[in-house]
């Protein structure tokens, strides 16, 4: 069966489907919550003397460190997680910078997954500050999920002293996009009956796993809102796109029907990152596995009791070729990165690199271990 072929099947057999999951989408009542900006404040809520200057977290520029998170000050000078501290520096010369304390954090976060648990055991953590929750089945407030949410971050601003922004919607793919809606400190709702609506004018470059340079190449082929998907041909579609011509399609639809899962034990992570262009400077590169670094050790501080096995590096070349060095290791550290990147990069065969990643294995959790609050996830 050619690709096209499974794609073609595969958009007609969702099309098949809209009217059925329209039907059934009104059952499904999902929650998904971020904090905002967490580790900034949780620094401002203990030291309120730093809530009204730029706060950065992250690395030092004496090491080429990077942002991890930022506060909303820092943020009106053009200050972004993955920032190189340097370029931060210059953007604000009076930030703040803190190297933060993880252990911190953890702490925070295990309080508010706690609060999680008391309206839904349906949790989906997907970092120490975001979550899903599938509260289809609460009894709480009627079964509202609109007002579940609310009280979420009422206690979580009561017990913990800090805001979360939440986003309601039938599915996870829309209810993170509105939780981003009114940040910070603010709730989103998209009812069933608004889906429609909503994505018609929602931007495809929001869509999970449509990168920039993706969307350059969506917006050539005239492609800017998901509106614009439901008048292209799907051959067009294939031939650009692959086999994510089908994410786009349903995506673009107001489509997921992913669950909410409560349990992973993740025996890898990683992190990746798509280049804007692809990089020949073998610098370029090791600055772009730096800004990777902050991503990766928030996924590894989540990992609980389960012991490093092997750390790698993963590139993409030009042709679309990839390779992968590893090494065992029981620990990570940035250093530790640099000579397998220094042996992946010696087999790009004077191909430009277009895609950096940094991975993790770990040794097979022990039965019934739990896993830290907010484990992380890939959500495509």
């Amino acid at each position: 069966m050619s690709a096209l072929y499974k794609v073609a099947a595969s958009h007609y057999y969702a099309v098949y489907r809209y009217s059925y999951f329209i039907a059934m989408v009104s059952q499904r009542k999902i929650i998904h919550i971020d904090m905002d900006c967490f580790f900034a404040a949780v620094e401002m809520r203990d030291n309120p003397a730093l809530a009204s200057i730029p706060l950065a977290i992250g690395g030092s520029r004496s090491t080429r460190g990077v942002i991890a998170t930022c506060n909303y000050p820092a943020r009106t000078f053009g200050v972004r997680s993955a920032m190189p501290t340097g370029q931060a520096l210059k953007l604000c010369p009076h930030l703040h910078l803190m190297s933060g304390n993880m252990d911190k954090y953890r702490t925070v976060s295990r309080q508010i997954r706690a609060i999680f648990q008391r309206y839904s055991d349906v949790i989906e953590p997907l970092s120490l500050d975001e979550a899903f929750l599938d509260v289809s089945q609460s009894s709480h407030f009627g079964g509202s999920a609109t007002r579940i949410a609310a009280d979420i971050r009422r206690v979580i601003k009561a017990e913990t002293g800090l805001t979360a922004s939440a986003g309601v919607a039938p599915n996870k793919f829309l209810a993170k996009i509105a939780s981003d809606e009114n940040k910070p400190d603010g709730l989103f709702v998209i009812t069933p009956d608004q889906v429609a609506a909503f994505v018609q004018t929602l931007p495809l470059a929001k869509i999970p796993g449509v990168g920039s340079k993706t969307a350059e190449r969506l917006a050539r082929l005239g492609l800017i809102h998901c509106k614009d998907i439901a008048g292209c041909e799907l051959a067009l579609l294939v031939k650009h796109f692959g086999a994510m011509a089908d994410t786009l399609l349903k995506r673009s639809q107001g489509i997921d029907e992913r669950p909410v899962r409560t349990e992973r034990q993740a025996k890898s992570v990683g992190v990746e990152q798509t280049l804007a262009e692809d990089i020949i400077d073998y610098q370029d590169c090791v600055q772009a596995l730096q800004l990777l670094w902050p991503k990766l050790q928030l996924r590894l501080a989540n990992q609980g009791d389960k012991g490093l096995q092997k750390i790698g590096v993963k590139l993409k070349f030009s042709d679309f070729r990839q390779t992968t060095v590893e090494c065992q290791a029981q620990k990570a550290s940035l250093e530790q990165f640099l000579p397998l990147l220094d042996q992946a990069w010696q087999r790009r065969q004077q191909q430009g690199v277009r895609l950096v990643g940094l991975q993790l294995g770990f040794t097979t959790p022990n039965p019934g271990q739990l896993c830290l609050p907010f484990d992380p996830v890939s959500d495509c």
